[in-house]
């Protein structure tokens, strides 16, 4: 049945929770076919990962999806059927005011972060009474294992990669400005956060035996990449040469573009939830920039995933990824030996991702778990 959805979005690190918000929309419409409106407050971010949305209209529509600015005065709205607060963003007084109003109030329900800690499967669909009003929402973990949320994955995505064959890549590097395979080079795309070690991860690939061509987003990242080099300006396709590597510049991409970039490269260094999800279903190598919480939270976290994800892993391939995870989220400083003991399984790890996006597709995706839960409750 055709319902109203609200997912209301607060952008904290820029691009994940955005993108996030913007992959589920799109899945409630198009597989779906729900009324989405998704309310966001910086649509300037916005429109970086998705280029059609102006930054400046208080309302427009695109891809059938109505997108409204969250400003902090809220205009009056009708709630809808399902509400969507993601990541535990606070919903607008006065919305919540109207949701009692309903003669049905709407299914509520609170989107968390993404975890592999153990306990996520303990709080996943407990209801949460609201301290004053007659209003009850919803956690809902997102997960790796039965009893979670599941991930976000829309139903044509392994269609989309099987079909990304060699002349396909070639489309795509063409269409994007990216350059051409050397022969044996490898091919990293770097996304992370600023406390990653960049400068002497960028020192390491440089002494490569091998060519790396690293593709950075244009941002903060790239800036203190063109610093160390003392480079006339950090504009897009902008190139760096220097010893057996090779930086190229590039503006952030649109999702599917984006998807297609992990697909096409050896390793993805991702960042957040977003591109995280996403480096794991192209089954590439990949490195984890975690987000930064305070007292270490985040270690936890990162450790938890690690357990679940190496579970079957060799000892020494599960010991290079371990200790490049944690070499690249700060427990100790990085150095030659580390990347290139992760290198070296670079195969193995391929065919260990497969397997591991096996064990994923066993799992309801996130989409359809939540539509289920709506439909059980209206």
């Amino acid at each position: 049945m055709r319902r109203q959805w609200d997912i209301f979005c607060t952008v904290i690190d820029n691009f994940g929770d955005i993108g996030v918000c913007w992959r589920l929309a799109k899945q409630l419409a198009h597989e779906h076919d729900q009324s989405v409106r998704l309310w966001v407050d910086d649509l300037v971010s916005f429109a970086t990962i998705v280029p059609t949305v102006n930054p400046r209209a208080q309302q427009q529509n695109i891809l059938c999806i109505e997108i409204c600015y969250w400003q902090q005065a809220f205009v009056e709205a009708e709630p809808a059927d399902v509400v969507i607060e993601a990541f535990a963003c606070e919903l607008p007084e006065v919305y919540v005011t109207a949701m009692l109003q309903k003669k049905k109030p709407p299914i509520w329900i609170n989107l968390e972060y993404l975890s592999a800690e153990p306990w996520v499967t303990q709080y996943h669909g407990l209801p949460s009474p609201h301290p004053h009003f007659c209003l009850t929402k919803t956690f809902f973990f997102p997960g790796f294992v039965l009893g979670s949320g599941g991930l976000l994955r829309e139903k044509n995505l392994l269609a989309r990669q099987d079909a990304f064959d060699q002349k396909a890549d070639q489309a795509f590097l063409q269409r994007k400005g990216l350059l051409n395979r050397k022969d044996d080079e490898i091919r990293i795309s770097l996304f992370c956060y600023e406390n990653a070690p960049i400068e002497k991860f960028i020192q390491v690939l440089s002494e490569s035996t091998v060519p790396v061509l690293l593709i950075v987003p244009q941002g903060i990242v790239a800036d203190r990449i063109v610093a160390l080099f003392n480079h006339a300006s950090s504009q897009i396709n902008a190139l760096i040469h220097h010893k057996q590597l090779t930086i190229q510049i590039i503006p952030f991409m649109e999702q599917t573009d984006y998807d297609l970039m992990l697909l096409s490269c050896d390793f993805n260094f991702v960042r957040g939830e977003d591109s995280f999800v996403r480096a794991q279903w192209a089954t590439k190598p990949f490195i984890w920039n975690i987000y930064p919480q305070q007292e270490g939270v985040h270690w936890k976290k990162l450790d938890a995933f690690l357990t679940l994800y190496m579970a079957d892993l060799p000892v020494e391939a599960a010991s290079a990824v371990q200790a490049m995870w944690h070499c690249w989220n700060g427990k100790y400083e990085m150095n030659s030996l580390i990347w290139e003991n992760l290198a070296a399984f670079h195969r193995s790890l391929m065919q260990h991702n497969k397997n591991w996006v096996n064990q994923l597709l066993e799992l309801e995706d996130l989409v359809s778990n939540l539509v289920q839960l709506a439909e059980n409750r209206l």
